[in-house]
């Protein structure tokens, strides 16, 4: 399981979540319309989950259906 940023985040960027992950593993550029989470990095410890002022991310398994899109996004916003 890894942790996913979906659309609340979506032009809000806030990097709470960034300031306390312990593996430095939330990333994206000024240009980049949300943050993304490293799947292969992230060590789901959930401090970015408590952190993240628009409930913008969810466990992989618990994200809204409507958001599922967000899974893949996420996950090539990395390259491999």
């Amino acid at each position: 399981m890894t942790h996913v940023i979906a659309e609340p985040c979506v032009t809000v960027k806030d990097k709470a979540c960034v300031d306390v992950c312990p593996v430095d593993c939330i990333h994206g550029e000024d240009a980049d319309a949300q943050l993304y989470i490293n799947p292969i990095d992230c060590i789901d410890c959930t401090l970015c989950v408590d952190a993240c002022p628009v409930t913008a991310i969810f466990a992989e398994e618990d994200l809204p259906d409507q958001w599922s899109s967000y899974i893949k996004s996420n996950a090539d916003y990395f390259p491999t």
